[in-house]
């Protein structure tokens, strides 16, 4: 089954097709069928990833499945929150989509450690949520949840990853996020329990084997 991940994130694609190893899906970024980034206006991770699913879903009349994530400081409120892949102005950058994303990762970064400098409070989460359509107009999405608490650092750790990675820190396993292998953090992110409870539902209610 092809399925269309409302996203142009290399990173996420890859994460994703590792996550979903097993299932009988090919997973399909929009931007190899001409899909244009959908419009996020809402204020919680669902509703965002639901809109992103509808939209690609739509344009390529196949099924589609999304994933609205970020990073959630209890200090500030939830933020970045929805806003996480663009909470700070867009930095002047040339280059291809993965430079232009490097560099607004570094922004934000920065950004996040300016608004947190003093803050005894450095609880945080990453959070995903996943969202799969059969078709856009589907009554029935599968929506699955991921919570992975960590602690904020005061300064960045570790080369892998992206995002935020550099700055959280997963005590149980005395690393930050980009210190961790791609197969060390697919078992245990956020992203991972969003994928464990979707390849459920999959097979439950779409019958994938």
């Amino acid at each position: 089954m092809r399925i269309i991940l409302a996203s142009n994130n290399a990173k996420k694609l890859a994460e994703l097709q590792q996550l979903f190893t097993g299932l009988p899906i090919e997973l399909v970024a929009q931007g190899a069928m001409n899909v244009d980034e959908a419009e996020e206006p809402h204020v919680t991770f669902v509703e965002n990833a639901l809109a992103k699913a509808r939209h690609a879903a739509r344009a390529t009349r196949l099924a589609s499945i999304a994933d609205d994530s970020g990073l959630c400081v209890d200090a500030l409120g939830g933020a970045p929150g929805v806003a996480s892949a663009v909470f700070a102005p867009a930095p002047a950058a040339a280059g291809d989509r993965e430079a232009r994303r490097r560099a607004q990762d570094g922004a934000n970064n920065a950004l996040l450690l300016q608004r947190m400098r003093g803050i005894a409070d450095r609880r945080c989460r990453f959070v995903s949520t996943l969202v799969a359509l059969r078709h856009a107009d589907d009554p029935e999405p599968l929506i699955a949840f991921g919570r992975w608490e960590a602690t904020l650092l005061e300064a960045p750790r570790g080369g892998g990853g992206f995002g935020y990675d550099p700055l959280v820190w997963i005590e149980p396993l005395n690393a930050s996020v980009a210190e961790l292998g791609a197969d060390a953090k697919n078992r245990v992110s956020h992203r991972a329990l969003a994928a464990a409870q979707m390849r459920l539902s999959m097979r439950q209610v779409w019958k994938l084997a």
